[in-house]
């Protein structure tokens, strides 16, 4: 099962909470490197061939990562610009597999990718989903079924599911992205929301966006405490 991470950011949020110029997906989480976090948790649920979609302090991630993480090989698609997830995957099309799991470099959800991935079979796009007490910060996804119906914008407050930032992805969706900066979840998922009929996967209760300091605080006692 080919994992691809988007390991482009800048971690402008993070300013004085880990070293100045210092890639997100390098922020120090419990003794490492967060990127080593998911690197690990991918390969244990199943991921033989990684791809790291790198821009920002590519070179500092792929000097620290090299070409294999526990004898799983790893590439990496570098974007000449920032290109948003979007065109960071259209950038990235030669190396992804006809199925694959995006992953977002800068979050944390403890999904099964086994079963993300099976969703394939129903539709082009599986989404993991979490459900969180306050949608307010995230902005929330509305389901029927099996399926992703709605997109809500932040602020709506109370219980509810967001997007955790994990896909199983069909590579035919990305041969249809633009080249050139988009965002996959608003240029593309959004308004083709009724044709892909996206489905999901419930996951959680554990997750973590650490370009938010309070969650990066978080995902550092988490890890440490689940350290072997």
């Amino acid at each position: 099962m080919q994992v691809a991470i988007l390991a482009g950011g800048l971690g402008t949020r993070l300013s004085g909470s880990i070293p100045a110029g210092l890639p997100k997906p390098l922020a120090p989480i419990a003794g490492r490197p967060f990127l080593d976090h998911l690197l690990d948790w991918a390969i244990d649920r199943g991921a033989d061939d990684i791809v790291l979609l790198t821009g920002h302090g590519s070179a500092a991630i792929g000097d620290h990562v090299g070409d294999d993480h526990r004898g799983v090989p790893v590439s990496y698609s570098v974007e000449p610009s920032p290109l948003g997830t979007g065109g960071a995957l259209a950038n990235a099309a030669p190396l992804l597999a006809a199925e694959f799991v995006l992953v977002n470099g800068d979050t944390f959800v403890d999904a099964d990718l086994v079963a993300l991935r099976a969703g394939l079979d129903a539709a082009p796009v599986v989404m993991a989903l979490v459900e969180v007490a306050d949608t307010g910060r995230f902005g929330r996804v509305e389901v029927a079924g099996d399926v992703v119906t709605a997109f809500r914008e932040k602020g709506a407050a109370g219980p509810g599911l967001i997007n955790a930032g994990v896909y199983a992805l069909k590579r035919s969706v990305v041969d249809g992205l633009p080249r050139g900066a988009s965002s996959f979840e608003r240029d593309f998922l959004e308004p083709h929301l009724a044709e892909v009929a996206p489905r999901y996967l419930l996951c959680g209760p554990t997750f973590f966006d650490i370009g938010v300091p309070a969650d990066y605080r978080a995902a550092d006692l988490h890890f440490t405490e689940v350290r072997p």
